[in-house]
């Protein structure tokens, strides 16, 4: 996986198949109906935003088909992405069972 793979918390895209763009706001996101599974992003509707918490969007990567605006890139960002990209690749490689796929509070460590 490159370091690319993850856009930023705010990007808009475009989904296949997808007539409304999509925000990004958050990664390695769980669908409670299919705990195997582990979405690349979770995303809301835009400009709507969240309008209620049973309309998160969960998608993968390869699901994007256009990239509209792309969000803040700030050292603070890089930075998460780093550890995003280690903790990935750790679950990937037969890292902790039961490890959370990204830091509960990024910040805090």
């Amino acid at each position: 996986m490159n370091g690319q793979k993850y856009l930023p918390v705010g990007t808009v895209v475009l989904l296949q198949n997808g007539s409304k763009r999509v925000m990004i706001n958050g990664f390695c996101t769980m669908d409670a109906n299919k705990p195997d599974k582990v979405y690349d992003y979770s995303g809301v509707l835009f400009p709507e935003g969240s309008l209620s918490s049973d309309q998160t969007l969960l998608f993968d990567h390869s699901q994007i088909v256009r990239i509209d605006h792309m969000g803040l890139v700030d050292r603070e960002e890089q930075e998460f992405k780093i550890k995003l990209n280690s903790l990935v690749e750790q679950t990937q490689n037969g890292g902790v069972a039961g490890a959370p796929a990204v830091p509960q509070n990024p910040q805090a460590q």
